[in-house]
């Protein structure tokens, strides 16, 4: 049998969006082996669709999302 492979996703050109925070990403994971200087096992990531800003915030428990959000 052969190794399977996927096709990438294609590079997004257009933007969908006609303003800021008009459509986020988030993404949140954990708990991670390895504790973040703070303390924490968890992070929150939000990407805004229309400048590709990006945040990060490490939280201690999954239930502290909402109030990080």
């Amino acid at each position: 049998m052969g190794k399977q492979t996927r096709v990438s996703f294609k590079s997004k050109k257009i933007v969908s969006t006609t303003q800021s925070l008009q459509l986020l990403h988030m993404n949140l994971f954990g708990p991670s082996r390895i504790m973040s200087f703070g303390g924490s096992y968890y992070a929150l990531v939000i990407v805004d669709d229309y400048y590709r800003y990006t945040w990060t915030l490490f939280i201690t428990h999954k239930n502290d999302a909402f109030q990080a959000f």
